[in-house]
């Protein structure tokens, strides 16, 4: 009797998995052809990564009568040295809500790939000494399982060789759901819903890592936190921005 070696026992179990459960484009939800990762060809040419075109300052797609910062970065004081955005939110929204709030985990792996592919150059360039995901409420994290921008982190991190310190900073206020608000709004629902977790910080540079960047209110108070607690520089990287 011939025995196979674990290894082929998983590559078999996987091959059994895909034909039962194929990996589905996270865009358009529709069942992916045999072998293929990602979005599907027709989803793939629906998006468009932000670039170049994106503001200076915080990564946000600019407006056509914008020329280098957004209007929002011209108004108002952020707290991060600098952001990033892969794609506008509208065009991955789907995609994101299956993430954020289906049960998607595994999605996490394929966007920090394309995150990284995109931006990895920007943040090397940044040379941070380590990862922080915005926290989710307790409420929240036993409601859904998961906290997506912790997933995202941990596999930003992986890819960039970079520690994730996913329990420095908590989230202590249960606050209302910031698309509910406007832009003052956020910043009211936002003070003090942050601490840090840890008195023993040694970082000098940190990338905070969320979903969605829209105004920047919530990383903006996770990047006051973190000031305050010794860090002298952060920066922002978010898989998708909006506007406000």
């Amino acid at each position: 009797m011939k025995f196979i070696s674990r290894k082929q026992a998983r590559q078999f179990a996987g091959g059994a998995l895909n034909l039962l459960f194929p990996a589905r484009c996270p865009l358009c939800d529709e069942p992916l052809s045999r072998g293929r990762v990602g979005f599907c060809p027709d989803c793939r040419g629906c998006l468009h990564p932000i670039g170049e075109r994106g503001c200076a300052k915080c990564g946000r797609m600019l407006e056509e009568r914008e020329d280098g910062i957004c209007g929002d970065c011209r108004s108002r004081r952020h707290f991060f040295a600098e952001g990033r955005s892969l794609y506008v939110y509208p065009e991955i929204a789907p995609a994101v809500y299956r993430f954020k709030y289906g049960g998607r985990r595994a999605y996490a792996d394929m966007f920090a790939h394309e995150m990284c592919t995109a931006l990895g150059e920007t943040v090397r360039g940044w040379q941070a000494d380590a990862i922080v995901p915005v926290p989710l409420h307790r409420k929240r994290y036993r409601k859904r399982g998961y906290n997506q921008a912790a997933l995202l982190a941990k596999e930003i991190g992986r890819r960039m060789n970079l520690p994730v310190c996913d329990g420095l900073v908590g989230r202590c206020r249960d606050t209302v759901p910031q698309k509910r608000l406007n832009a003052l709004q956020r910043q009211n629902n936002l003070k003090r819903a942050f601490k840090m977790l840890r008195n023993d910080v040694k970082l000098d540079t940190i990338i905070i890592v969320d979903d969605i960047y829209t105004t920047g209110c919530t990383v903006d108070e996770v990047a006051k936190v973190l000031l305050e607690g010794g860090v002298k520089k952060i920066y922002v990287l978010a898989l998708a921005s909006g506007s406000g």
